[in-house]
């Protein structure tokens, strides 16, 4: 029987590696100076959401404010794209997310309630708590290094 969260089976990691380049490519539409990230949400081998790190609908695409630090009304890549497929109606129930830098704190309370159970990133995030809690919520953790 297949595994839900690996459809992919033996060639699992090679469709992570290629829905994270994806996920790199997204974050590029981020108008944040800083640090531009991306993230998939990706159920039964379709994606089902995106996301990249930005400003709510309706704000300015400034990210930063005068001395770089960012604005606190910025939004991550996972919380934009969890958001995103709760509004389509669609679920992550026992979906994948792929993001570009290893979820936070917060994100890593919005994926688990969205019910997400894979999560694959290539870089990690400075602060490694969000992680701590995705383990202890039974949430896989994948981490891929690039360009190995």
């Amino acid at each position: 029987m297949q595994n839900p969260s690996k459809p992919y089976g033996k060639r699992q990691i090679q469709f992570d590696r290629r829905y994270l380049e994806m996920a790199t490519i997204w974050g590029k539409n981020s108008y944040c100076k800083r640090k531009q990230v991306g993230a998939l949400i990706v159920k039964e081998r379709m994606i089902i959401s995106d996301g990249f790190n930005g400003t709510p609908a309706g704000f300015e695409n400034v990210c930063e404010d005068e001395s770089g630090k960012t604005k606190p009304y910025v939004l991550h890549a996972e919380a934009n794209a969890i958001t995103k497929v709760a509004k389509s109606g669609n679920s992550s129930e026992g979906a994948t997310l792929y993001v570009t830098t290893s979820p936070c704190m917060e994100c890593s309370k919005l994926i688990i309630q969205s019910g997400i159970r894979r999560v694959v990133f290539s870089e990690r995030y400075r602060d490694h708590t969000g992680l701590d809690l995705l383990k202890k919520a039974g949430v896989e953790i994948v981490e891929i290094v690039p360009n190995e």
